[in-house]
């Protein structure tokens, strides 16, 4: 092996259980609070053939999670099932009404919910009231009094006394696990769920769960599920987008993106849809789709962020949090205060103008401060509003976004933080001085690592004095940048940023900095050499 790679291992405490998990090492599902009663609702509903809702979320771990409990059913006998979705702008997230009035008219007797449901005890008594039993399969935070509803299977429950590491699993995950169990006991043939794990997979990266131990297992063989999926959909979206390999950054910036876009621009059915489509001509069709919502939700988001950018020139906002309002489409308002985060290195809420009495929007934080706590400091200028500590959504009235924006500053400056930006800064794995070893070993050897994220995160090293050789604006806006560095025995790397800070584009030439890299493969005209993704430029001092 590369010896940069054993130097990784070693520093990372990685054993050979890490880079070859073996499947039978899951946990055992019924280790999952209420799992047992609800695999005896399951197994009574099949056997009666009664109808089934699926209910999930309009994210990817929301529609990942509806198809794997719809499929894990199918695969038990479960014939009368009908899939739900929730409408971003109608419905918000959770259970609502509308599943209620759905259930009744379609004549339900048990509903199913994936990713939601944890606190929405208002509706799954209504349901209740109605003669519908409702299982609840979910990752949020739980209160401690739980819904009426025959199970709650969520390793979130503040009563769960199990392994830890399944307080990791994405919405999917559980659903996942309300699978095996249905393996369990003999009513899905054994290895036949072990085709759900590529969609396993999709919605543990794309909502950014923590990758190690049960979740290293689950992504470890969903990526080579994926890598052979007998999904149509997802066979004509990976070539829509020009995927060629499973990693991690195929995933969270090809794959995740689109299917995000349905729930973001138009409804997630889109995506849903092109899951669980047989069908190669509507998988084609559902893909173009996405594909075309994708765009339109980049050029949005660039607009938006655009237009904040100018106001920040003519304008620089001394505030400690940033809140910007505008007339914005509601589906991209939290990547736009993520760029925010990106860019300014503060805090950010954006809010669109819903009409002429009220805003909605959405934040992102990062460090120490919270925004839920924020919200909550500030729950006397808000209609309503909450979520977690780098990420929430609120609502507030047009009379009161000045005392919203006030209250929220004056939160932050009473926590008297120090030195925040040290939460944005990527810290190198290791640093060297020669690139030596910088070659396409290394990199088949990093492959060993994937799929990367949270808990197992893509390596960075830090080459140290290298001198620069060449720069070169690249992009429509010349917004990235091609850089040629050079280490101290003269051998050489061809190194990108995307979106790079003005300042890295006027660098002197044959100036020495430390330079912060991930190791990529390009392959061109069939040859294949090491680059570098630039991460940070640090000055030698």
């Amino acid at each position: 092996m590369n010896k940069l790679f054993n130097q990784l291992l070693e520093l990372r405490h990685l054993s050979d259980t890490f880079l070859h998990p073996q499947y039978q090492d899951l946990i055992d599902p019924f280790l999952l609070p209420d799992m047992e009663p609800a695999v005896e609702r399951i197994k009574a509903a099949i056997n009666t053939k009664e109808n089934i809702l699926i209910y999930g979320d309009y994210d990817v771990d929301g529609v990942t999670a509806s198809t794997v409990m719809e499929h894990a059913l199918r695969l038990a006998g479960a014939n009368q099932i009908m899939v739900m979705l929730p409408d971003r702008f109608i419905d918000g997230y959770g259970m609502s009404q509308r599943l209620v009035e759905q259930a009744q008219s379609t004549h339900t007797t048990l509903v199913i919910t994936v990713d939601c449901g944890s606190r929405n005890h208002e509706i799954v008594a209504r349901l209740s009231n109605l003669g519908i039993d409702t299982i609840i399969t979910d990752h949020h935070e739980c209160e401690k009094k739980l819904p009426s509803a025959i199970a709650v299977i969520n390793p979130k429950r503040q009563d769960f006394a199990g392994p830890s590491t399944l307080c990791n699993l994405a919405g999917v995950g559980v659903a996942f696990k309300v699978a095996e169990a249905l393996v369990d006991k003999k009513l899905i043939p054994a290895g036949q769920e072990k085709w759900l794990l590529d969609l396993v997979l999709l919605g543990t990266i794309c909502d950014n769960m923590t990758l190690s131990q049960e979740n290293r297992i689950l992504s470890f063989y969903g990526a080579k599920v994926l890598d052979k999926t007998r999904r149509p959909g997802l066979q004509e979206l990976m070539h829509s987008a020009g995927v060629k390999t499973i990693t991690s950054e195929s995933i969270g910036f090809q794959i995740g993106p689109r299917l995000n876009a349905a729930g973001r621009l138009e409804t997630a059915e889109l995506s849903l849809n092109l899951l669980r489509t047989s069908s190669r001509a509507e998988a084609a069709q559902l893909a173009a789709t996405l594909e075309s919502l994708n765009k339109k939700r980049r050029d949005e988001q660039r607009a938006a962020t655009d237009e904040i950018a100018k106001r920040h020139q003519e304008h620089p906002c001394s505030d400690p949090v940033i809140v910007e309002t505008g007339d914005w489409h509601e589906g991209i308002l939290g990547i736009v205060a993520g760029r925010l985060v990106d860019k300014y290195h503060k805090p950010a809420l954006v809010l669109s103008k819903v009409d002429d009495d009220k805003y909605k929007g959405s934040g992102r934080s990062f460090g120490d401060f919270n925004l839920a706590a924020a919200l909550n400091y500030a729950k006397e200028t808000i209609i309503g509003g909450g979520g977690h500590a780098a990420a929430a959504g609120v609502q507030v009235s047009t009379e009161k976004l000045a005392s919203f924006r006030d209250k929220i500053n004056e939160y932050y400056c009473s926590l008297h933080l120090q030195n925040q930006e040290k939460y944005l800064h990527t810290s190198a794995d290791l640093t060297i001085d020669s690139l030596a070893d910088f070659n396409l070993e290394l990199i088949e050897n990093l492959c060993l690592l994937e799929p990367f994220g949270p808990g197992n995160e893509e390596p960075v090293f830090c080459i140290s004095s290298a001198s620069i050789a060449s720069l070169k604006r690249m992009g429509d806006r010349g917004q990235h940048l091609r850089l040629d560095i050079i280490d101290k025995n003269g051998k050489p790397l061809k190194c990108i940023a995307f979106f790079a800070p003005e300042s890295w584009l006027n660098l002197p030439l044959e100036s020495t900095y430390d330079f912060l890299v991930k190791p990529t493969l390009n392959e061109f005209r069939g040859v294949r050499s090491v680059e570098g993704q630039l991460i940070d430029i640090i000055e030698c001092y």
